[in-house]
């Protein structure tokens, strides 16, 4: 996960973007490797078959591209950017209404549409949850709820204070390090950031996320596929 703020002024300085470092390695790996290639084809080529390799290369350059480099969650003073593969949402903050993970991050809003009331739910591709991850989130809360019902002080039964004596908390094993972004982080900072905005500005009103194709990414993978098809028909 990175988190970045740019620095000019109050709403720059509140900008925090998440996004995997596995994916951003991932990408440049690719390029690389991609580059590499058509250097190498450029040079040796100069046949049918070179041509549909260098198309090959381009398509699934913009499929790592649109997958693994463009993903993110964008949190800033003024609400939520969730950059998907190929579209944008933006959610202002009187808009959310919580923020879970459910394999993907799942950012739910509401705001008033005439009579009824306006729901959707944004799925973030950025941030993953593993169900082995939520499992054992739910085991270790339901273990301390039972030691904190049977009166097992942190430092030994009944909070005698003896180091190491019996009902003293087992040593915890670190947590493994998520090589995506950390979706216990991502969902805290929502919940914390949807809280303060509305503390500091109870009378906003809420409207429908702004949600978009984004279609310099569509286009990173249709022409180049669009284009293979043509030199594989040819």
């Amino acid at each position: 996960m990175a988190a970045a703020g740019d620095g000019n002024g109050r709403g720059q300085a509140d900008r925090e973007v998440f996004r995997s470092p596995a994916a951003a390695a991932l990408w440049w790996l690719w390029v690389l490797f991609a580059v590499g290639n058509l250097v190498d084809l450029a040079v040796q080529g100069r046949d049918h078959l070179s041509v549909v390799a260098a198309f090959i290369l381009a398509f699934i350059t913009g499929v790592v591209y649109v997958t693994a480099r463009r993903p993110r969650v964008i949190v800033d003073a003024a609400g939520v950017t969730v950059v998907n593969p190929v579209g944008d949402h933006r959610v202002g903050w009187p808009a959310v209404v919580a923020a879970d993970a459910t394999g993907l991050l799942r950012l739910r809003c509401e705001w008033p549409d005439g009579d009824r009331t306006g729901q959707r739910a944004i799925y973030a591709w950025a941030v993953h949850s593993s169900p082995r991850r939520q499992v054992g989130a739910e085991l270790r809360a339901r273990r301390q709820s039972r030691r904190a019902d049977r009166g097992f002080g942190e430092s030994g039964l009944g909070g005698t204070g003896r180091p190491g004596g019996y009902g003293a908390p087992l040593a915890k094993s670190p947590e493994p390090v998520p090589l995506g972004v950390d979706a216990d982080r991502v969902t805290a900072t929502i919940t914390a950031r949807t809280e303060q905005a509305r503390l500091s500005a109870p009378d906003a009103a809420a409207v429908a996320p702004d949600s978009t194709w984004n279609w310099p990414a569509i286009a990173a993978v249709a022409v180049p596929g669009l284009a293979l098809v043509i030199a594989a028909l040819a």
